[in-house]
């Protein structure tokens, strides 16, 4: 019998499951809004923003190890308009005092730096007893402030309820509650219940491709260190999909896919620091050349300001 910890490091899991909600965010829509259809127009494309989300997320943040996973994506809604929705997902236990101030912040950020108006979703994925805040409360003085968000914990419905609904998303929250049974329950059980959601997926009519991703997200998410099992799971999609889907093949694909897609990213991330910093470093120069401005103004000799402020002379003496 297998159980042993697993190795697989808890970020490769967090971009799964980020990727996994990008994948399949029309019809998370659809599990928390039973007339989504009626509200969201699917038939046009949503828009994932993760360049303007980058540009509100200060370093600070992103240095401090959170474990969560955000999104921000645009819809177009039925009357023709278009709404922003900012997804926060607080990952596998996480307890961040925080969490509620930061998403807060997160919307304003963007509401400020954009001028959009944002819904909030809070996503949860920890153990039954994780907080999950669902306000964010500030009063000082007369003055205060109510900022109430929509929210989501994987436990809000049983593994039962789950498997029974005609919902692709559905079947994710019970890979993020068979999730936080790594290392805890044997390989083998494991194995059996990610096959369990494997086969209640191959029952409904989903297209091909969206199968094909869930089930590469399905096996990687739900990480079993077993050659055998592995084996096993393999032989009975090529089974149960009458060998249309060959995991094996399937994950090489991917595999390539995705090392292309990390040096695309890394690429996009890159471009976007050196705009950010090349935009501070001229609002910087902006400001040194007004305080240069004032110091002339005065008396102070060129060679001092260039001394304080960094400035060449031969700039300063351009600003007379």
């Amino acid at each position: 019998m297998t159980n042993k910890k697993l190795s697989k490091p808890s970020k490769q899991n967090d971009e799964l499951l980020k990727g996994a909600f990008e994948e399949n965010f029309a019809d998370f829509l659809r599990f928390l809004y039973p007339n989504a259809d009626h509200i969201f127009d699917f038939s046009k494309s949503i828009q994932f923003m993760d360049k303007e989300l980058l540009a509100i997320v200060p370093d600070r943040d992103r240095k401090k190890g959170k474990r969560v996973a955000d999104l921000l994506a645009k819809v177009c809604l039925k009357d023709g308009t278009e709404k922003y929705i900012l997804l926060n997902m607080e990952i596998e236990g996480g307890r961040d005092a925080e969490f509620a101030k930061r998403i807060y912040q997160y919307n304003y950020r963007i509401w400020d730096r954009y001028d959009i108006s944002v819904a909030t979703i809070a996503v949860y994925t920890g153990n039954r007893d994780q907080p999950k805040p669902c306000e964010y409360n500030l009063e000082v003085l007369d003055t205060s402030i109510r900022f109430q968000y929509r929210t989501y914990h994987i436990f809000d419905h049983s593994e039962e309820e789950l498997l029974a609904m005609d919902n692709i998303f559905a079947f994710l929250v019970v890979a993020c509650q068979k999730a936080l049974l790594e290392g805890k329950i044997p390989d083998e059980e494991l194995g059996e219940d990610r096959l369990t959601i494997a086969k209640t997926l191959l029952r409904h009519d989903y297209d091909h491709d969206r199968i094909k991703n869930f089930l590469i997200f399905l096996k990687n998410f739900l990480y079993i260190n077993d050659a055998e099992i592995n084996r096993i799971f393999d032989e009975q999609i090529i089974e149960l999909s009458g060998g249309t889907i060959d995991m094996g093949v399937i994950e090489v694909v991917k595999k390539q896919e995705r090392e292309q897609g990390r040096l695309e990213e890394r690429a996009k991330t890159a471009k976007l620091l050196r705009e950010e910093r090349a935009k501070a470093e001229a609002e910087k120069l902006v400001e040194k050349r007004e305080s240069a401005i004032k110091m002339l103004q005065n008396g102070f000799d060129a060679k001092l300001i260039s001394d304080i402020l960094g400035l060449s002379i031969e700039e300063i003496e351009k600003l007379k």
